[in-house]
């Protein structure tokens, strides 16, 4: 014990932080939604009446379409685009550095600060993406204010922040496949495209099993973008149930409501993360 004392140390420290920021919420949601309290009177015990409140909500079911439609989307970008992003960065000789640089570029910016970025690129009128548009002589976009192309605006706005961390990632993964593997494919005649299928995927399969699961896990709960760029509209073309939550709680004073709602998402994840971790694990 005294010869590991300096390793207690620190890791009592990782277990204060996350009691305090991660397992103490949960458990305080789980409490709130079979709670009614304004956080002043004494609470008083509910039952399931949180969950039938929120459940007979007009908004319930478009929450949870649209984050379903989200993460759905956020798989076709936001998955696939990284790998791409490291295919690419793994056969350059030249720059490589100062291209990882200008890829993981976006992470770096504060979350609020990308958004409001994007919000400008959206805007109607001067915004980027129109006078973009405009060159090719295409007529300008209601980017945000359209049910057609908001919720699509918001995967965009989640892609490009992300792209560096997914990419940097498959990177790694990809620098730790032998090169023999690549050279015997050579030798046996496949191209490039049989060399990503044969050699690369099947050499990189657990990192995009978990990145695929993270990435699930982390667009289900979207938040920032709706909340910043769309307020969940246009009618509810983007409210999703983390951002449903946080008007029940926020906005209406429903505490209950919220930590309903919060518990639902989170048992939602639960059983698709465990789901999923058993059939991955009996396919590896």
């Amino acid at each position: 014990m005294s010869r590991n004392l300096t390793a207690y140390g620190f890791l009592s420290g990782a277990l204060i932080c996350f009691a305090f920021f991660s397992w103490y919420p949960m458990v305080r949601e789980f409490i709130l939604s079979f709670q009614k309290t304004n956080f002043v009177d004494p609470p008083e015990w509910v039952g399931f009446e949180n969950f039938a409140t929120v459940i007979d909500d007009s908004a319930f079911a478009s929450a949870w379409l649209n984050t379903a439609t989200f993460t759905l989307l956020a798989l076709v970008f936001g998955y696939v685009v990284p790998f791409v992003f490291a295919l690419v960065l793994n056969e350059l000789r030249h720059a490589r550095a100062y291209l990882r640089l200008i890829v993981y570029l976006p992470v770096m910016l504060p979350p609020a600060v990308a958004v409001l970025l994007f919000k400008w690129f959206y805007d109607p009128g001067a915004g980027l993406f129109n006078q973009a548009l405009d060159v090719f002589g295409l007529g300008p976009l209601a980017w945000l204010d359209s049910t057609d192309t908001a919720l699509l605006s918001l995967v965009i706005v989640s892609t490009w922040m992300n792209l560096g961390t997914g990419t940097l990632i498959y990177l790694a993964a990809l620098q730790s496949i032998p090169s023999e593997l690549y050279e015997a494919a050579e030798l046996d005649g496949a191209g490039l495209f049989k060399r990503i299928w044969h050699v690369t995927i099947p050499q990189t399969k657990l990192i995009l099993l978990v990145m695929l699961l993270l990435q699930i896990v982390a667009t289900m709960q979207v938040f920032i973008e709706p909340y910043l760029l769309t307020g969940g509209g246009p009618e509810n073309g983007t409210l999703t149930v983390a951002y449903l939550m946080y008007q029940y709680a926020f906005s209406f004073g429903n505490w209950g409501g919220g930590g309903a709602l919060g518990l639902m998402l989170m048992l939602v994840l639960i059983v698709f993360s465990a789901v999923y971790l058993r059939v991955s694990r009996d396919r590896t």
